[in-house]
């Protein structure tokens, strides 16, 4: 008779997957928790202390490391040696494992979990159950994954489980069991002095793509466990592209400073809507709600939104979708879109539109490929510097209260520009953005000349800047242009020049002491 040991801790599809063994003539193993959960719905079980001769002990800490039980996992079939072994020390061999882990990184994520309590969710048996039986595949099928219980079972009636498809099982062991010690190494080597020694990413293909940034280049999209891009929705439209990824990414960080922490309402929460195009606003504005939020983007930039990804940090509704129905748009993202919305959208066949809920937590690493290797730095979170306590009115001239609300909105705003980054705001819309370009007096002008470009006038408008002025050229060129105030994070040697300038012409700067800057 085959042998099969079930040790779940994700115990969906459980008693299905052991019924239709049992149907099959196999014998259950199991223990604690799983045995329970079969015995109850009359599934005949061993318990794994009748096949070790030990009872689970020490909490459950203790009940499967043992050589019945990896003697039988362990034993190749077409090795004399081992089956004399097995005889020898009344081994049984188990020829399928189905196990899956303790939760630990469900744990850890909770925010009120004790370091107690996350060691005791470090699984030691079912790992080393997983490895023995994936290392034996051969003769062991082993199963990680819930969702592989109805194929194993229709293999195993059409007459077994054919080599390469015990490999792939058993590669899936061991993506899922480095996913999990890099769980546990991560939680770890948390630390708020030092980034860790040793940072492991594993990354699991969510989503083969059609091409790349080019259509010669192969891509797909992995995912790491944390909350974020694996949690995306796609409601209608063709398929997302490499480039329709990266720019939700940005377009989701573009909406988040007005957004709280789950996508609900807040004190600071306020509908904000971002038109991107590649990977940098070309439009971006608060409004009364997402309609008016998004008419007042969009008239930062007209003609650079055709074919943009187009950002929400609220509920999309049918009037938000009917304002944008004479526009060319590659994606819609928010965290949820209304049925009578997506009735709209419908209409376009090839419109994307994706719900994206922003994560109650956020990753506390970013990193940046570079060749053989990553660089890793803290993520940008915007309330690091939207910390008013540390600004400073450094000019004669005060701004207005109009002004402050414009610049706090500016500053917000200019993070999710590319650098040398330039936003130019008035009544908390942008109305002129200069990005990517090599020196910041260029971004000035740029943005004062878009600003023009669509109709606005940069008289009496504020301006934000991710990064100090060198040189007070930038304040120069944006005071000819009639702006009357603006923010900046200041630790250029030339401070004291730059606001020399804009006492000259009568403006107010604000001095952040911290910068924005995207590389």
């Amino acid at each position: 008779m085959s042998r099969a040991l079930l040790s779940v801790s994700d115990k969906r599809g459980l008693v299905e997957f052991a019924r239709e063994l049992v149907k099959l003539g196999w014998e259950i193993v199991s223990t604690g928790g799983t045995a329970e959960a079969l015995r109850r719905e009359q599934v005949p079980v061993i318990g794994i202390e009748d096949v070790t001769g030990f009872p689970e002990m020490m909490d459950g800490r203790v009940k499967t490391l043992h050589p019945k039980v990896h003697g039988g996992l362990l034993a190749r079939r077409d090795n004399p040696n081992d089956i004399a072994a097995m005889k020898q020390h009344g081994i049984t061999p188990i020829d399928l494992v189905a196990v899956n882990l303790y939760p630990f990184r469900e744990t850890v994520a909770k925010p009120d979990t004790t370091f107690a309590q996350a060691i005791e969710q470090i699984d030691i048996g079912g790992p080393s159950m997983l490895r023995s039986a994936a290392k034996n595949h051969a003769s062991v099928i082993v199963v990680v994954d819930p969702d592989d219980y109805a194929s194993v079972i229709t293999r195993l009636k059409d007459g077994g489980v054919a080599p390469n498809e015990r490999r792939a099982l058993a590669a899936k062991v061991f993506a899922h069991t480095s996913a999990y010690d890099s769980a546990i190494l991560g939680y770890l080597s948390r630390s708020q002095e030092a980034l860790p020694p040793t940072v492991s990413l594993v990354l699991q293909r969510q989503q083969a793509l059609r091409y790349g940034e080019n259509p010669h280049q192969r891509a797909a999209l992995y995912v790491t466990d944390e909350p974020g891009v694996r949690n995306l929705q796609q409601l209608h439209g063709k398929e997302l592209s490499f480039n329709n990824l990266l720019d939700v990414d940005a377009a989701v960080m573009a909406v988040a400073p007005w957004q709280s922490r789950g996508g609900g309402g807040g004190k600071n929460a306020r509908v904000a809507c971002v038109i991107i195009k590649h990977t940098t606003p070309c439009g971006i504005a608060l409004g009364r709600n997402a309609a008016d939020a998004f008419n007042r983007a969009l008239a930062t930039d007209r003609t650079s939104a055709f074919g943009s990804v187009i950002a929400f940090n609220t509920v999309v509704d049918r009037a938000a979708a009917e304002a944008m129905r004479e526009l060319f748009v590659e994606v819609v993202v928010a965290p949820r879109v209304d049925a009578d919305a997506l009735a709209v959208f419908q209409e376009k066949k090839n419109l994307r539109v994706v719900e994206l809920p922003r994560p109650s937590t956020e990753p506390t690493l970013d990193y940046k490929r570079v060749r053989g290797g990553f660089l890793v730095q803290d993520r940008f979170d915007f309330s690091a510097v939207a910390d008013e306590s540390k600004w400073q009115v450094a000019t004669t001239r005060r701004p207005t209260d109009a002004q402050w609300n414009d610049l706090r909105f500016a500053w917000a705003a200019v993070g999710s520009v590319k650098s040398n980054a330039i936003v130019l705001a008035r009544d908390e819309a942008a109305i002129g953005i200069g990005a990517g370009q090599m020196s910041r007096v260029d971004s000035s002008f740029l943005a004062i000349h878009k600003a023009r470009q669509q109709g606005h006038d940069p008289q009496g408008a504020v301006l934000a800047s991710d990064a100090f002025f060198p040189f007070r050229d930038g304040v120069d060129e944006a005071a000819g242009a009639g702006v009357a105030a603006i923010i900046q994070p200041g630790g250029s040697v030339r401070d004291a020049e730059v606001i020399a300038a804009a006492d000259e012409h009568d403006l107010a700067m604000i001095l952040t002491g911290m910068r924005q800057f995207r590389h």
